[in-house]
C-alpha cells in the first residue's frame, strides 16, 4: 500500500526556504514615528514586487530582523529616535552583508559620499511620490544604487549661517573666535551652537562635529 505523504505547513515561510522563488523581495522598514512607519507598511505591502514587509523601530529590533530574516533591503530612516540611521546602516551592513540599506528622511539628507561610506546604497526624501520611493526600494533590493543629484546650495537641514559656525567648530575655533571670524557677537554665536545642537541631536561640540560627519554637512 502506497505511503501518504508527510503533511507539508499550512502556511510555509517563503524565507526559511532556500528554493523560494526569486524576483520578490524581504523588505525591512525602520522608522521609530507610527504614522510614517505604518504607512511605509502599508505601501510596500501593496506591491507586486514584495514578498515580506518586516518592521522595526530602533537599530536593535532591526538587527534582530535582520539576522533572523536576511531581508533583500532594509529602508532606516536618517534618525531613528536618538540613533542615527547612518550608524544602523552601518552595524546591518557589518552582521548581514546581503542586506542592501536604503536611508530615507523628511528632516534632513545625506550627501552620496557619506551614505556610501556607512554602506547604504542610495537614499531618498520622504517627500517623493509613494511611487517612486517603491521604486527606489525595489532598485536597492535588485542590487543597484539609487542617488538623487547633489545640490550643495542648499541644505534643508542647517541654514548656510549655521554651516558657517559648524565649520569654524570643526577647526577647534571657539565662540569668541568664531565671533570674530563672522563678524557676530559672542551671544549670537551660542544661539547658533544651540540651534546646532537642537538639529542634530546632539550634546556637545564633540558629538556635533561627528554628526556632521556622518550626515555629509562637513567637507
Amino acid at each position: 500500500m502506497a505511503t501518504e505523504p508527510p503533511d507539508q505547513p499550512a502556511n510555509p515561510d517563503p524565507f526559511d526556504d532556500p528554493d523560494a522563488p526569486s524576483g520578490r523581495l524581504c523588505v525591512l522598514v525602520v522608522d521609530d514615528h507610527d504614522v510614517v512607519h505604518w504607512g511605509l507598511r502599508l505601501m510596500l505591502g501593496e506591491q507586486p514586487w514584495v514578498e515580506r514587509c518586516l518592521a522595526a523601530h530602533d537599530g536593535r529590533e532591526a538587527l534582530q530582523h535582520a539576522r533572523r530574516y536576511d531581508p533583500h533591503v532594509a529602508l532606516v530612516d536618517l534618525f531613528v529616535g536618538e540613533e542615527s540611521g547612518a550608524e544602523i546602516c552601518e552595524r546591518l551592513r557589518l552582521e548581514v552583508p546581503s542586506t542592501r540599506v536604503l536611508l530615507i528622511s523628511g528632516a534632513g539628507r545625506i550627501s552620496p559620499n557619506a551614505a556610501r561610506a556607512a554602506g547604504a546604497s542610495g537614499f531618498v526624501s520622504k517627500d517623493l511620490p509613494a511611487a517612486e520611493i517603491a521604486r527606489a526600494v525595489h532598485e536597492v533590493g535588485m542590487g543597484r544604487t539609487v542617488f538623487p543629484p547633489q545640490d550643495d546650495s542648499h541644505d534643508p537641514l542647517l541654514t548656510s549661517r549655521e554651516r558657517d559656525v559648524l565649520a569654524l567648530v570643526a577647526r577647534g575655533a571657539t565662540n569668541r573666535e568664531i565671533a570674530a571670524e563672522l563678524y557676530l557677537s559672542p551671544h549670537t554665536v551660542k544661539e547658533h551652537t544651540s540651534s546646532l545642537y537642537r538639529k542634530l541631536e546632539v550634546r556637545n561640540r564633540a558629538e556635533a562635529v561627528t554628526r556632521a560627519q556622518r550626515l555629509g554637512l562637513l567637507a
